[in-house]
């Protein structure tokens, strides 16, 4: 069967589902509500063999270039010294160069912009979407890859909303040529943690600006989770006129105190030399979700990526996640044989399960830090008390938990013809 579809949503997710469909026949096309392109978003991003895979038979040329892969992952010390370390390998790539590669790789016109989706019609043949600018597109299907704060899954699922989990992550990122060479030389081959009391960092090497991974012109990225009350949180996002933005404020109207406030706490709580690049950057902090969508096919409407099921980040798969959505509908479609119904159900019964475990595996890895807002006599052993070497450890085995994940859904993904 071939028919079209409209993608909602011009991100990782949405940009991946495209060219899976593209690549089983399908007219896809896709609307982004921003007027501009996405490539100066995002910062890090993590890699698993099965995003790799489906990058590839998506016919993105993954390799060396696409990231940069540290050679040992360490824990440092409030001092700076490595307290715990294990060889590592696994690429960290940035998310703009992932980014570009898909949307280069689309026909013109396959991307469009400025196309803010607010309704969607259904029949038994199709869905219409309907934009704020009085247009409306027809297609076979409307796939939902609108993210966190999903237009399509507020219309189909207004009663599921994204859970806060109690803390930040604070994001910075400074070009290699700003990093003060002895750093840069003693942490460049490094994925190094940070572990204050009750908080979580992690640092490494990405891809610099323009995406390039050529010594010189690399970039140095920092994650720092802190647990942050709701009081604290409405505070934290309001700007310098009094306006609270309860969905995430934009990084440049952080007050300068909280920017003040944040890197007077990194010189404080961790490592030297990673605080030292922290104090040169322009941080930002995004607020930390979940989510677990009930169901995820609608008739002619589904979701996939964020908009379906929202995973903390700890395990570094959203867009790993978001990947398997699209290749596993591409698969259904496929393997349904001109039965699109058929398709989308079985696209229903095996990503649904695998995204409700991924969301409640990356709860676990991150009840330290939400346990930090409970009472300690309420807290229990495994959250008052943590690890290094067991953070470390879960870390550099992430790729191998992650395919456990997947194989045990049946969700392994090969690079194939389609």
């Amino acid at each position: 069967m071939t028919g079209r579809a409209l993608v909602i949503g011009g991100s990782l997710g949405g940009l991946i589902a495209a060219h899976l469909l593209r690549s089983i026949g399908w007219d896809a096309l896709v609307f982004e509500r921003n007027d501009e392109e996405l490539a100066s978003r995002g910062v890090g991003l993590g890699t698993h063999p099965q995003l790799i895979g489906v990058l590839q038979r998506a016919g993105i040329a993954f390799d060396e270039s696409m990231g940069i892969a540290p050679t040992r992952a360490v824990c440092l010390d409030g001092d700076g010294r490595i307290i715990v370390e294990r060889p590592m390998t696994r690429t960290l790539s940035g998310w703009s160069r992932l980014y570009r590669a898909l949307l280069d790789a689309l026909p013109a016109g396959g991307c469009r912009l400025g196309k803010r989706l607010v309704h969607v019609d259904q029949d038994a043949a199709g869905a219409t979407g309907h934009f704020a600018d009085g247009t409306s597109e027809r297609g076979d299907l409307l796939v939902g890859a609108d993210g966190i704060r999903s237009t399509v899954r507020a219309q189909f699922l207004p009663d599921v909303e994204p859970r806060y989990a109690g803390y930040v992550a604070w994001r910075a990122s400074l070009d290699e040529a700003d990093v003060p060479a002895d750093l840069w030389r003693e942490l460049a081959d490094l994925y190094a943690f940070c572990l204050p009391k009750g908080e979580q960092l992690v640092s490494y090497v990405v891809p610099g600006r323009d995406n390039d991974t050529a010594v010189g012109r690399r970039a140095y990225n920092i994650v720092w989770y802190r647990p942050v009350d709701r009081d604290t949180l409405t505070d934290i996002c309001t700007d310098a006129k009094g306006r609270h933005h309860a969905a995430g404020i934009p990084p440049p109207l952080i007050r300068p105190d909280v920017i003040a406030r944040i890197k007077a706490d990194a010189r404080a709580l961790i490592a030297p030399q990673v605080a030292e690049i922290f104090a040169r950057t322009a941080p930002f902090f995004q607020p930390i979700y979940d989510l677990a969508s009930p169901r995820i096919v609608f008739g002619r409407v589904i979701l996939a990526g964020d908009a379906a099921f929202v995973a903390r980040p700890h395990a570094g798969a959203g867009t790993t996640k978001a990947a398997l959505d699209a290749a596993c509908l591409a698969d259904s479609i496929r393997e349904a044989r001109g039965d699109l119904d058929r398709g989308l159900e079985r696209y229903q019964r095996t990503q649904l399960p695998f995204g409700r475990a991924l969301v409640e595996f990356n709860r676990a890895e991150g009840a330290y830090l939400s346990a930090q807002l409970k009472p300690e006599a309420e807290r229990t052993a495994e959250e008052l008390h943590r690890d290094a070497g067991a953070v470390l450890n879960a870390h550099v085995d992430r790729s191998d938990q992650i395919g456990a994940m997947v194989t045990a859904h049946g969700l392994d993904i090969h690079v194939h013809s389609p």
